[in-house]
């Protein structure tokens, strides 16, 4: 797919989505750009808060769909190198927010509400920085999305209270499904609230994970003879913040093949506790596999089990080349770099291989990647929610 012409591609209904994995890696290099162009203003906005707020202060990722999954994947690693002395990290879909506000919001604690949004305009998001700014009596926002003329955009804009962090231009995804616009969004929260790491670390962090995406993108050959196997399910596990991305990872399948394939995500050590009854003879799994040597153990250990069972017909681990535990079974083995990703930061390059896992089953299965819902009940922006009045 990566190697078709745009012709080729368009007969397929599949240039735009192809085009804009390839691309991610380019837009990570821009994302940093941006982010250190934007460095003293991001830095003066968090001192701001901190130095006004009495105790530590919520920082609550928000987004609908793949939105939310970007805080369900940064949240672990930010939980262990953010500012822990002042925050709070956690991670809370719009949709709860917005459905049941009392029982995920506080009014009287301190909060940054972090809202991620490709285009800004979904019910759901707009609705849930409306129920925050009547139900928090101190809150801060954080805006980070891809489209300047969306409505948190354009809201961001005029409130002093409120930091707005703008996504490269091609992050803002015209295909169905979003791709650069959820690792660009990542990336920027990695980068805004990693501060175990200075400057130089974070670009070093930067370079590799795009050599690695770049990686990934050139051996599309391999994850092609893995989809060539007769197959109906496929399962993501992981661990850390590589278990948060594998929300995304399966929620791209279902969207991609329209539901055609069934798929399931858990923690590498939660899936043992049932879900690994989805396993049958139609089944392939992938791990992506930790940097961390303590938290591999238990990727490898769930790879080595079911890859004993000889039921599925493909057990994939996802992996950094390292001289510690590998998994004895078929691996994906990242090898153009040496730079050893922490999992927050891996997760994006690793995600490039699940995204051209989701593309080449929509072709698979005889979907048009860029435009999968054959029915139109499923959209690019959610149509159709009702936003009930909130009074706080």
């Amino acid at each position: 797919m990566f190697q078709l012409t745009t012709a080729e591609l368009n007969k397929m209904g599949a240039e735009i989505t192809t085009r804009e994995i390839k691309q991610q890696p380019e837009l990570w290099q821009e994302a940093f750009h941006y982010y250190k162009e934007n460095q003293e203003r991001i830095n003066t906005f968090l001192s701001e808060v901190k130095d006004t707020a009495h105790g530590k202060i919520r920082i609550v990722f928000t987004g609908a769909g793949t939105s939310q999954y970007v805080g369900d994947t940064v949240k672990p690693y930010l939980s262990k190198v953010g500012d822990s002395r002042k925050f709070i990290f956690e991670s809370i879909g719009t949709t709860d927010i917005v459905a049941s506000p009392a029982e995920y919001l506080h009014p009287d604690d301190w909060t940054i509400l972090v809202s991620f949004a490709r285009s800004g305009n979904s019910p759901e998001s707009v609705a849930a920085v409306d129920v925050a700014n009547k139900f928090v009596k101190n809150l801060r926002h954080i805006t980070i999305t891809c489209a300047p003329e969306g409505q948190l955009a354009k809201a961001a804009v005029e409130d002093a209270h409120n930091l707005l962090l703008m996504m490269p231009d091609r992050a803002n995804d015209q295909g169905f499904a979003m791709t650069g616009s959820f690792s660009c969004m990542a990336l920027t929260a990695l980068l805004v609230f990693d501060e175990s790491h200075d400057l130089a670390q974070k670009e070093e962090y930067v370079k590799a994970m795009a050599t690695l995406g770049n990686e990934a993108i050139g051996r599309e050959t391999e994850v092609q003879k893995i989809i060539d196997l007769d197959f109906e399910r496929i399962v993501y596990l992981g661990s850390g913040s590589l278990s948060g991305l594998t929300r995304e990872a399966s929620l791209k399948v279902l969207e991609l093949t329209a539901g055609k394939m069934a798929t399931i995500f858990d923690s590498s050590m939660g899936f043992r506790h049932g879900p690994k009854s989805f396993i049958n003879d139609k089944t392939i799994m992938f791990v992506f596999v930790n940097n961390d040597e303590y938290t591999r153990q238990y990727d490898i250990d769930i790879l080595e089990e079911v890859h004993a069972d000889k039921i599925a017909p493909s057990v994939l681990g996802i992996t950094q080349k390292t001289n510690t535990l590998n998994f004895s079974g078929d691996n994906f083995v990242f090898e153009t770099s040496d730079v050893k990703l922490p999992d927050g930061y891996a997760a994006l390059p690793f995600l490039i291989v699940a995204q051209t896992v989701s593309l080449l089953s929509s072709i698979k299965v005889g979907n048009t990647p860029d435009t999968p819902s054959p029915t139109g009940t499923v959209n690019r922006v959610v149509k159709g929610v009702t936003i009930h009045s909130f009074e706080g």
